[in-house]
Protein backbone atom coordinates (compact mmCIF):
# COMPACT_ATOMS: atom_id res chain seq x y z
CA UNK A 1 0.00 0.00 0.00
CA UNK A 2 1.04 3.65 -0.76
CA UNK A 3 -0.17 6.51 1.33
CA UNK A 4 -0.32 9.90 0.18
CA UNK A 5 1.05 9.47 -3.43
CA UNK A 6 0.85 13.23 -4.26
CA UNK A 7 3.66 15.55 -4.44
CA UNK A 8 1.44 18.32 -4.48
CA UNK A 9 -2.03 19.03 -3.59
CA UNK A 10 -5.35 18.28 -5.47
CA UNK A 11 -6.98 20.60 -7.76
CA UNK A 12 -10.23 21.90 -6.63
CA UNK A 13 -13.01 20.16 -7.72
CA UNK A 14 -14.13 23.76 -9.35
CA UNK A 15 -11.19 24.31 -11.13
CA UNK A 16 -11.99 20.95 -12.99
CA UNK A 17 -15.32 21.25 -13.80
CA UNK A 18 -17.52 18.07 -13.13
CA UNK A 19 -18.08 16.28 -10.32
CA UNK A 20 -18.01 12.80 -9.75
CA UNK A 21 -17.73 10.53 -6.54
CA UNK A 22 -15.14 7.99 -7.46
CA UNK A 23 -16.14 4.13 -7.67
CA UNK A 24 -13.90 1.40 -5.33
CA UNK A 25 -12.51 3.20 -2.13
CA UNK A 26 -13.05 3.04 1.73
CA UNK A 27 -12.87 6.08 4.24
CA UNK A 28 -10.05 6.19 6.92
CA UNK A 29 -9.81 7.67 9.62
CA UNK A 30 -8.94 11.71 9.62
CA UNK A 31 -10.58 11.87 6.55
CA UNK A 32 -7.63 9.48 5.04
CA UNK A 33 -9.39 7.47 2.04
CA UNK A 34 -8.11 4.05 0.67
CA UNK A 35 -8.24 3.78 -3.14
CA UNK A 36 -9.48 0.14 -3.89
CA UNK A 37 -8.99 0.38 -7.91
CA UNK A 38 -5.91 -0.75 -8.65
CA UNK A 39 -2.78 -2.87 -7.35
CA UNK A 40 -1.44 0.04 -5.66
CA UNK A 41 -4.51 0.74 -2.93
CA UNK A 42 -2.88 4.19 -2.55
CA UNK A 43 -4.05 5.56 0.84
CA UNK A 44 -4.76 9.56 -0.20
CA UNK A 45 -4.75 12.36 3.05
CA UNK A 46 -7.54 15.33 2.13
CA UNK A 47 -6.37 17.36 -0.72
CA UNK A 48 -4.19 15.03 -1.91
CA UNK A 49 -4.12 12.75 -4.63
CA UNK A 50 -3.13 9.54 -5.81
CA UNK A 51 -0.27 7.62 -7.65
CA UNK A 52 -2.47 7.88 -10.96
CA UNK A 53 -3.27 11.87 -10.12
CA UNK A 54 -6.97 11.40 -11.42
CA UNK A 55 -8.48 10.32 -8.22
CA UNK A 56 -8.27 13.04 -5.35
CA UNK A 57 -9.49 13.29 -1.70
CA UNK A 58 -11.69 15.98 -0.84
CA UNK A 59 -12.67 16.25 2.63
CA UNK A 60 -12.75 12.44 2.88
CA UNK A 61 -14.44 11.25 -0.03
CA UNK A 62 -13.25 10.31 -3.13
CA UNK A 63 -13.31 11.89 -6.74
CA UNK A 64 -12.70 10.86 -10.18
CA UNK A 65 -10.99 14.00 -11.92
CA UNK A 66 -10.86 12.44 -15.24
CA UNK A 67 -14.47 12.24 -15.65
CA UNK A 68 -15.51 13.85 -18.78
CA UNK A 69 -12.04 14.53 -19.38
CA UNK A 70 -10.96 13.05 -23.19
CA UNK A 71 -7.47 14.78 -23.56
CA UNK A 72 -7.66 12.34 -27.13
CA UNK A 73 -10.52 11.55 -28.97
CA UNK A 74 -9.63 10.16 -32.52
CA UNK A 75 -10.42 7.12 -35.22
CA UNK A 76 -7.90 4.53 -36.26
CA UNK A 77 -7.57 1.07 -37.57
CA UNK A 78 -8.09 -1.32 -35.02
CA UNK A 79 -5.06 -2.98 -35.69
CA UNK A 80 -3.07 0.14 -34.39
CA UNK A 81 -3.89 -1.32 -30.76
CA UNK A 82 -2.92 -3.85 -31.93
CA UNK A 83 -5.80 -6.31 -31.59
CA UNK A 84 -5.70 -8.94 -34.90
CA UNK A 85 -8.26 -11.01 -34.46
CA UNK A 86 -11.26 -8.91 -33.78
CA UNK A 87 -13.23 -7.22 -36.60
CA UNK A 88 -10.21 -6.77 -38.68
CA UNK A 89 -10.01 -3.79 -40.97
CA UNK A 90 -12.33 -1.80 -39.27
CA UNK A 91 -12.51 1.38 -37.09
CA UNK A 92 -12.50 2.44 -33.98
CA UNK A 93 -13.02 5.47 -32.04
CA UNK A 94 -10.11 6.00 -29.48
CA UNK A 95 -10.56 7.92 -26.31
CA UNK A 96 -7.82 8.75 -23.23
CA UNK A 97 -7.77 11.06 -20.53
CA UNK A 98 -4.40 12.28 -18.90
CA UNK A 99 -2.95 9.52 -16.31
CA UNK A 100 -1.48 6.19 -15.55
CA UNK A 101 -0.92 4.28 -12.60
CA UNK A 102 2.73 3.31 -13.68
CA UNK A 103 5.81 5.19 -14.57
CA UNK A 104 7.36 3.35 -17.61
CA UNK A 105 10.50 4.89 -18.69
CA UNK A 106 10.15 4.43 -22.50
CA UNK A 107 6.14 5.07 -22.49
CA UNK A 108 5.86 7.03 -25.77
CA UNK A 109 2.32 8.50 -24.57
CA UNK A 110 4.17 10.39 -21.61
CA UNK A 111 2.97 13.38 -22.22
CA UNK A 112 -0.36 12.74 -21.23
CA UNK A 113 -0.10 9.55 -19.39
CA UNK A 114 2.54 11.45 -16.83
CA UNK A 115 0.39 14.62 -16.88
CA UNK A 116 -2.26 16.42 -14.22
CA UNK A 117 -5.62 16.72 -15.79
CA UNK A 118 -5.61 20.18 -15.79
CA UNK A 119 -2.50 20.43 -17.18
CA UNK A 120 -3.57 18.76 -20.60
CA UNK A 121 -5.74 20.45 -23.21
CA UNK A 122 -9.12 18.12 -23.21
CA UNK A 123 -12.37 17.90 -24.56
CA UNK A 124 -15.46 18.09 -21.44
CA UNK A 125 -17.73 15.39 -22.97
CA UNK A 126 -19.98 13.22 -21.40
CA UNK A 127 -20.23 9.09 -22.14
CA UNK A 128 -23.59 9.40 -23.60
CA UNK A 129 -21.85 11.79 -26.38
CA UNK A 130 -19.01 9.69 -27.16
CA UNK A 131 -21.37 6.78 -27.50
CA UNK A 132 -23.19 9.13 -30.10
CA UNK A 133 -20.43 10.09 -31.63
CA UNK A 134 -19.43 6.52 -32.59
CA UNK A 135 -23.11 6.02 -33.36
CA UNK A 136 -23.20 8.76 -36.09
CA UNK A 137 -20.08 8.00 -37.86
CA UNK A 138 -20.85 4.28 -37.76
CA UNK A 139 -18.05 3.28 -35.51
CA UNK A 140 -18.44 -0.68 -34.64
CA UNK A 141 -15.74 -0.44 -31.63
CA UNK A 142 -14.50 2.05 -28.78
CA UNK A 143 -11.20 1.87 -27.46
CA UNK A 144 -9.69 3.27 -24.60
CA UNK A 145 -6.21 3.03 -25.15
CA UNK A 146 -3.01 5.89 -25.47
CA UNK A 147 -3.04 6.30 -21.50
CA UNK A 148 -3.88 3.88 -18.19
CA UNK A 149 -8.15 2.93 -19.03
CA UNK A 150 -7.80 2.65 -15.30
CA UNK A 151 -7.23 5.71 -14.09
CA UNK A 152 -10.52 7.08 -15.95
CA UNK A 153 -12.41 3.98 -14.88
CA UNK A 154 -15.82 5.66 -14.19
CA UNK A 155 -15.97 7.48 -17.28
CA UNK A 156 -15.33 4.41 -19.17
CA UNK A 157 -17.23 2.51 -16.80
CA UNK A 158 -20.47 4.67 -17.74
CA UNK A 159 -19.46 4.77 -21.54
CA UNK A 160 -19.39 0.93 -21.77
CA UNK A 161 -22.73 0.45 -20.11
CA UNK A 162 -24.26 2.89 -22.51
CA UNK A 163 -22.43 1.36 -25.53
CA UNK A 164 -23.56 -2.24 -25.43
CA UNK A 165 -27.20 -0.98 -24.66
CA UNK A 166 -26.46 0.45 -28.48
CA UNK A 167 -24.82 -2.42 -29.58
CA UNK A 168 -21.32 -0.63 -29.77
CA UNK A 169 -18.31 -3.36 -28.72
CA UNK A 170 -15.64 -1.83 -26.13
CA UNK A 171 -12.18 -2.43 -26.40
CA UNK A 172 -9.70 -2.21 -23.70
CA UNK A 173 -6.05 -1.70 -24.13
CA UNK A 174 -4.54 -1.81 -20.78
CA UNK A 175 -1.61 -2.47 -18.55
CA UNK A 176 -3.27 -4.95 -16.52
CA UNK A 177 -2.82 -3.39 -12.93
CA UNK A 178 -6.38 -2.84 -12.32
CA UNK A 179 -7.74 -4.82 -9.18
CA UNK A 180 -10.18 -8.36 -9.71
CA UNK A 181 -13.37 -6.62 -8.58
CA UNK A 182 -13.92 -3.69 -10.84
CA UNK A 183 -11.99 -5.89 -13.51
CA UNK A 184 -15.07 -8.38 -13.28
CA UNK A 185 -17.29 -5.69 -12.94
CA UNK A 186 -15.82 -3.98 -16.03
CA UNK A 187 -15.95 -7.00 -18.01
CA UNK A 188 -19.57 -7.14 -17.94
CA UNK A 189 -19.99 -4.58 -20.98
CA UNK A 190 -16.52 -5.58 -22.40
CA UNK A 191 -15.83 -6.52 -25.92
CA UNK A 192 -12.05 -7.04 -26.34
CA UNK A 193 -8.98 -6.52 -24.12
CA UNK A 194 -5.24 -5.85 -25.31
CA UNK A 195 -2.85 -6.42 -22.19
CA UNK A 196 0.20 -4.79 -22.10
CA UNK A 197 2.04 -7.84 -21.07
CA UNK A 198 5.63 -5.48 -20.58
CA UNK A 199 7.70 -8.35 -18.77
CA UNK A 200 8.25 -11.44 -17.26
CA UNK A 201 9.85 -10.37 -14.24
CA UNK A 202 9.31 -8.24 -11.01
CA UNK A 203 12.71 -6.84 -11.42
CA UNK A 204 11.72 -5.45 -14.61
CA UNK A 205 8.29 -4.34 -13.98
CA UNK A 206 10.06 -2.72 -10.75
CA UNK A 207 13.11 -0.79 -12.90
CA UNK A 208 10.73 -0.03 -15.62
CA UNK A 209 7.38 1.44 -14.37
CA UNK A 210 7.60 1.34 -10.49
CA UNK A 211 5.14 -1.90 -10.68
CA UNK A 212 5.12 -5.54 -10.18
CA UNK A 213 4.30 -8.81 -12.20
CA UNK A 214 2.04 -10.47 -10.39
CA UNK A 215 -1.14 -8.29 -11.02
CA UNK A 216 -1.41 -8.66 -14.45
CA UNK A 217 -0.99 -12.02 -14.30
CA UNK A 218 -4.02 -12.40 -12.22
CA UNK A 219 -5.35 -9.70 -14.56
CA UNK A 220 -5.31 -12.00 -17.77
CA UNK A 221 -6.04 -15.07 -16.03
CA UNK A 222 -9.65 -13.31 -14.87
CA UNK A 223 -10.00 -11.92 -18.25
CA UNK A 224 -9.40 -15.23 -20.29
CA UNK A 225 -11.81 -17.10 -17.72
CA UNK A 226 -14.73 -14.62 -18.43
CA UNK A 227 -14.77 -15.25 -21.95
CA UNK A 228 -13.73 -12.11 -23.46
CA UNK A 229 -11.41 -11.56 -26.54
CA UNK A 230 -8.02 -11.15 -24.97
CA UNK A 231 -5.05 -10.27 -26.98
CA UNK A 232 -1.13 -9.97 -25.63
CA UNK A 233 1.50 -7.07 -26.78
CA UNK A 234 4.79 -7.32 -25.42
CA UNK A 235 7.26 -4.58 -26.02
CA UNK A 236 10.83 -5.79 -26.99
CA UNK A 237 13.20 -3.39 -24.98
CA UNK A 238 16.95 -4.26 -25.78
CA UNK A 239 18.82 -4.91 -22.72
CA UNK A 240 15.85 -4.87 -20.61
CA UNK A 241 13.37 -8.03 -21.21
CA UNK A 242 14.37 -9.09 -24.83
CA UNK A 243 16.17 -12.25 -22.79
CA UNK A 244 15.48 -15.10 -25.22
CA UNK A 245 15.55 -17.92 -21.67
CA UNK A 246 13.00 -15.35 -20.10
CA UNK A 247 10.97 -14.70 -23.35
CA UNK A 248 10.45 -18.67 -23.55
CA UNK A 249 9.20 -18.87 -19.73
CA UNK A 250 7.05 -15.87 -20.96
CA UNK A 251 5.39 -18.17 -23.45
CA UNK A 252 5.28 -20.95 -21.49
CA UNK A 253 3.60 -18.82 -18.89
CA UNK A 254 1.07 -17.96 -21.37
CA UNK A 255 0.19 -21.45 -23.08
CA UNK A 256 -0.32 -23.09 -19.75
CA UNK A 257 -2.36 -20.22 -18.16
CA UNK A 258 -4.08 -18.72 -21.51
CA UNK A 259 -3.82 -21.35 -23.83
CA UNK A 260 -2.01 -21.56 -27.41
CA UNK A 261 -4.48 -19.72 -29.32
CA UNK A 262 -4.14 -16.26 -27.16
CA UNK A 263 -2.47 -13.77 -30.18
CA UNK A 264 0.80 -12.67 -28.96
CA UNK A 265 1.99 -9.68 -30.75
CA UNK A 266 6.11 -8.77 -30.11
CA UNK A 267 6.48 -4.60 -30.78
CA UNK A 268 9.89 -2.72 -31.79
CA UNK A 269 10.82 -0.84 -29.01
CA UNK A 270 11.64 2.98 -30.43
CA UNK A 271 13.31 5.64 -28.03
CA UNK A 272 10.62 7.23 -25.93
CA UNK A 273 10.61 9.52 -22.65
CA UNK A 274 13.44 8.48 -20.60
CA UNK A 275 14.73 5.57 -22.61
CA UNK A 276 16.61 6.39 -25.29
CA UNK A 277 18.66 2.83 -26.51
CA UNK A 278 18.52 2.46 -29.77
CA UNK A 279 15.70 0.86 -31.33
CA UNK A 280 15.05 -2.97 -31.08
CA UNK A 281 17.03 -5.40 -33.59
CA UNK A 282 14.69 -7.00 -35.90
CA UNK A 283 16.31 -10.34 -35.51
CA UNK A 284 15.50 -10.02 -31.69
CA UNK A 285 12.28 -9.92 -32.63
CA UNK A 286 11.62 -12.64 -35.14
CA UNK A 287 13.84 -14.91 -32.16
CA UNK A 288 11.02 -13.77 -30.01
CA UNK A 289 9.09 -15.12 -33.01
CA UNK A 290 10.64 -18.46 -33.52
CA UNK A 291 10.56 -19.04 -29.54
CA UNK A 292 6.93 -18.44 -29.15
CA UNK A 293 5.80 -20.83 -31.79
CA UNK A 294 8.25 -23.48 -30.73
CA UNK A 295 6.76 -23.33 -27.25
CA UNK A 296 2.96 -23.78 -28.88
CA UNK A 297 1.75 -20.21 -29.43
CA UNK A 298 -0.15 -20.58 -32.42
CA UNK A 299 -0.46 -16.57 -33.45
CA UNK A 300 2.35 -14.31 -32.78
CA UNK A 301 2.94 -11.61 -34.70
CA UNK A 302 5.95 -8.70 -34.69
CA UNK A 303 4.70 -4.79 -34.89
CA UNK A 304 6.59 -1.58 -35.61
CA UNK A 305 8.46 -2.82 -38.29
CA UNK A 306 6.04 -2.09 -41.38
CA UNK A 307 6.60 -4.14 -44.34
CA UNK A 308 7.49 -7.18 -41.88
CA UNK A 309 6.05 -10.28 -43.26
CA UNK A 310 5.72 -11.75 -39.57
CA UNK A 311 3.15 -8.76 -39.31
CA UNK A 312 0.16 -10.92 -41.09
CA UNK A 313 -1.52 -14.05 -39.42
CA UNK A 314 -0.79 -17.62 -40.70
CA UNK A 315 -3.09 -20.36 -40.63
CA UNK A 316 -1.22 -22.82 -37.81
CA UNK A 317 -2.44 -25.95 -39.52
CA UNK A 318 -1.51 -25.01 -43.36
CA UNK A 319 0.40 -21.85 -42.74
CA UNK A 320 -0.41 -20.10 -45.77
CA UNK A 321 -0.72 -16.20 -45.29
CA UNK A 322 -4.62 -15.59 -43.43
CA UNK A 323 -4.85 -12.03 -43.20
CA UNK A 324 -1.91 -10.04 -44.83
CA UNK A 325 -1.38 -7.21 -43.58
CA UNK A 326 0.70 -3.96 -44.06
CA UNK A 327 1.50 -2.19 -40.65
CA UNK A 328 -2.09 -1.33 -40.13
CA UNK A 329 -3.55 -1.93 -43.28
CA UNK A 330 -5.46 -5.33 -44.06
CA UNK A 331 -5.14 -6.22 -47.61
CA UNK A 332 -5.89 -9.57 -47.94
CA UNK A 333 -8.88 -11.72 -45.23
CA UNK A 334 -8.97 -15.16 -46.21
CA UNK A 335 -10.78 -16.19 -43.00
CA UNK A 336 -14.40 -17.27 -44.20
CA UNK A 337 -16.65 -18.37 -41.24
CA UNK A 338 -14.53 -18.10 -38.55
CA UNK A 339 -12.24 -20.72 -40.83
CA UNK A 340 -8.86 -20.84 -42.88
CA UNK A 341 -10.11 -20.32 -46.13
CA UNK A 342 -7.43 -23.12 -47.44
CA UNK A 343 -7.64 -25.76 -44.79
CA UNK A 344 -11.22 -25.03 -43.08
CA UNK A 345 -8.87 -24.81 -39.88
CA UNK A 346 -10.89 -23.07 -37.37
CA UNK A 347 -9.23 -19.71 -36.27
CA UNK A 348 -10.30 -18.20 -32.61
CA UNK A 349 -11.45 -14.47 -32.59
CA UNK A 350 -14.32 -12.19 -33.27
CA UNK A 351 -14.69 -11.82 -37.45
CA UNK A 352 -17.90 -10.52 -37.68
Amino acid sequence: MKEDGLTQAAPSLTEVGIVKEAMYWTPLENEKVQCKLCFRECIINPGRRGYCRTRANREGRLYALSYGRACALDIDPIEKEPQLHFLPGSDILCLATAGCNLRCIFCQNWHISMAEIESVLHYNILPADIVEIAAEKKIPTISFTYTEPTSFYEYMYEIAEIAKSKDIGILIHSNGMINAEPLKELLKYTSAVTIDFKGFSDKFYKETGNAKLEPVLRTMKIIKRSGVWLELVNLVVPGYNDDPDTIKEMCIWITENLGPDVPLHFSRYHPANKLQNPATPIKTLEEAHSISTEVGLKFVTIGNVPGHKLNSTYCPECKKRIIYRVHFNVLENNIVKRKCKFCSTHIPGVWE
